[in-house]
């Protein structure tokens, strides 16, 4: 069996997009780095902390992804009874145009 990145990556993204799982990984990850134990702890510089360095991004691109979600839906619904309340209260009007030949 061999390991591929892709596939590993194609994974996670497909098991993100349930509402579920995105909550269990902001969840995880914030306990992650409020909790004292790390992979790699802090007390090598640099590689102390790019673990912490991945985990944040993946909180912060998770919770940016959740917050996009819903402004798109707040604005498809206001978008949609804006769109309901203009077509109650005015009708549409035919428009009339005239054909002119032109020379």
């Amino acid at each position: 069996m061999k390991f591929s990145i892709d596939a590993l990556y194609n994974w996670y993204r497909n098991t993100i997009r349930n509402p579920k799982y995105r909550w269990w990984v902001i969840g995880v990850s914030l306990f992650y780095l409020l909790s004292p134990l790390d992979i790699s702890p802090d007390l090598f510089p640099v590689i102390g902390w790019i673990d912490d360095g991945v985990i944040a991004t993946l909180l912060v691109a998770e919770l940016s992804q959740v917050l996009l979600d819903k402004l798109k839906a707040g604005k498809t619904t206001e978008t949609a009874t804006n769109t309901e309340t203009a077509q109650a209260t005015t009708p549409n009007p035919p428009i009339e145009v005239e054909a002119v030949a032109m020379k």
